[in-house]
């Protein structure tokens, strides 16, 4: 269950004023009276209401009336200390800058591998892996549920030997892997370990990011593969084995990304990741865990969309609200345990194919917003993603936009340079307000896996997303190329990437071979012990990786677990 006790909230400007700030409102009224009137009867607003992404009502001033109860130590602090409103570290980007993190995976291993290779060469400072969909779903190549997906979307990987090769030649002791995978996640997480031991690099040394947020599959993106009680099942064995032996390494980031990408609010997005969190935290508890032995290698992963300022204070917010419940609630003593830390990627759902060109503005706006919010680690997306994967060109460009707002202009100089904005602090404040009502309403729901059997996140979501198409549409909101500005539309010349046209009929005949020079003996045993071990409720991690090294398949291994666990259908919302 999610504590809904909260602090209480500045109050509504409809209540009674503080009287040290009653001047301020008289002042404030004499100057709409006079000034705005003349102003207005000159040149009237241009639209009758101003509002976010989020479709709530943006006012033309904001000043200290709009956030009366704001107590510095209480709701801000500084930077590196409690509640980390402004920032997890005290120096912020002055002592290192964010990892600058590109999101790469198309075709086979052998493709990704190079594209890895030439993203660190230009500067890249984190690795990020995409799988194509078969794989996220714990498909193999070769079978029949792959045909005609092979590499759409990320890298085919099948077996350990394809985590070999997606690996070879990379410092994995230097750089840190993140790997965007939730149903098998624990299965390719395996590979990775078993990889990276082969080539010399041991467990306790690795460093990166699984993302394995199953809850967050159910509620947006839907690539899930088991049951919610087995999923859950899972996510807490790699909790468990990795604050055991592997101490560098997030074990998940829990994702807002997919829920905004779903048509969420900012507050939605907000309050639907820390739920997720929360829950996550119950299980591990459950299991036995002690909080903090886990906690600090929590990590989440949010959306930067284009409004830069309701995006800011949504971090901020994150931040503080996660602090105060993870001390408050979950008793946590390790300063670490109270750190949300994040990764940002810039906003796909607000990539145009009109226009190409114009989404590296967008991705700019988006990646300023999430460095000005503070950002641990940063992708931005590229200027053809809404037409095919990344061309070098176009992931360069994206790669770049990174660095000049790192070395360029000047918003990595100072730590929360927004903080202490009357309107910043207004909409942190709201967001915070608008996440806690949410808690309250799942946690009436009985928590979040009955909240998704019920469909509430779904439905609150295609909500959402319903309104912004309608302003779209009726264009109270304009989309640059798209319902305005649409003089070039027809001028199209951006060179698009091609995968390697037998690249599938390569890694289908290399899983032939496998399966026929394999150990048989050794493979079928280390088949039966995940399936003993999924039947007695130890943890998975082990048998998992003993099932890799004996060169079992993706396919074959998600085969074993549907068989023990069964799978999951929902019920779609109407």
């Amino acid at each position: 269950m999610i504590d809904t006790t909260r602090r209480e909230m500045p109050k509504p400007a409809t209540e009674e004023i503080p009287e040290h700030l009653r001047a301020l409102a008289e002042e404030q009224e004499r100057w709409e009276q006079t000034a705005v009137s003349k102003a207005l009867a000159r040149h009237p607003e241009r639209r009758a209401r101003f509002m976010t992404t989020s479709s709530e009502t943006v006012e033309r001033l904001y000043t200290p009336l709009d956030v009366p109860d704001l107590d510095y130590g209480r709701d801000l602090g500084f930077p590196g200390q409690y509640p980390y409103t402004r920032g997890v570290h005290p120096t912020m980007y002055r002592g290192k800058l964010w990892t600058m993190r590109m999101f790469a995976g198309f075709g086979s291993a052998e493709e990704t591998n190079r594209r890895f290779h030439y993203l660190l060469a230009h500067g890249q400072t984190g690795l990020s892996v995409a799988f194509d969909l078969p794989t996220l779903y714990g498909y193999d190549t070769d079978h029949p549920m792959s045909e005609g997906e092979f590499g759409k979307c990320g890298v085919a990987i099948s077996s350990l030997q394809d985590m070999e090769t997606l690996l070879q030649g990379l410092p994995l002791d230097k750089v840190t892997t993140s790997m965007t995978i939730n149903g098998p996640a624990a299965i390719v997480w395996a590979m990775y370990i078993a990889a990276a031991e082969k080539a010399g690099y041991p467990r306790e040394r690795l460093g990166g990011t699984l993302q394995n947020d199953i809850l967050k599959e159910y509620i947006a993106q839907k690539e899930y593969i088991f049951p919610p009680g087995p999923s859950m099942r899972l996510v807490t064995d790699t909790i468990e084995f990795g604050s055991q032996a592997m101490p560098l390494w997030n074990t998940i980031s829990i994702s807002g990304y997919h829920i905004r990408e779903a048509g969420a609010t900012a507050a939605q997005e907000l309050a639907f990741t820390l739920a997720d969190g929360f829950a996550y935290v119950d299980a591990a508890l459950e299991r036995g865990l002690d909080v903090d032995s886990f906690a600090p290698r929590l990590s989440f992963f949010f959306n930067a969309h284009n409004d830069l300022l309701e995006e800011v204070a949504k971090y901020r917010a994150a931040r503080r609200i996660w602090a105060r419940q993870m001390k408050e609630k979950y008793g946590a003593k390790d300063p670490r345990s109270l750190l949300l830390r994040f990764h940002t990627q810039t906003a796909g759902c607000s990539l145009t194919a009109q226009q190409p060109e114009n989404n590296i503005v967008r991705t700019t706006i988006q990646a300023l917003a999430a460095v000005l919010g503070g950002t641990n680690s940063l992708h931005t997306n590229s200027m053809d993603e809404a037409l095919a994967l990344p061309s070098e060109q176009a992931v360069r460009i994206a790669l770049r936009t990174q660095q000049i707002i790192a070395e360029e202009s000047g918003v990595a100089n100072t730590a929360d340079p927004l903080g202490g904005s009357y309107f910043v602090e207004a909409l942190t404040n709201r967001i915070e307000v608008q996440a806690y009502e949410y808690f309250r309403r799942i946690d009436e729901l009985g928590g979040v896996i009955p909240a998704i059997e019920r469909n509430f996140f779904q439905r609150e979501l295609s909500n959402s997303s319903y309104l912004y198409e309608q302003e779209i549409n009726d264009r109270e909101r304009i989309i640059v190329g798209v319902n305005e500005y649409t003089g070039g539309n027809e001028e199209m010349n951006i060179p698009i990437l091609e995968m390697d046209p037998q690249g599938e009929d390569r890694q289908v005949e290399q899983l032939r071979q496998l399966r026929a020079t394999r150990d048989q003996t050794a493979w079928a045993e280390a088949l039966r012990k995940v399936r003993r071990t999924a039947d007695d409720g130890a943890n998975l991690m082990p048998a998992l990786i003993d099932a890799v090294l004996a060169d079992a398949t993706l396919g074959e291994i998600t085969d074993v677990l549907r068989e023990a666990f069964g799978t999951y259908e929902e019920t779609p919302v109407i």
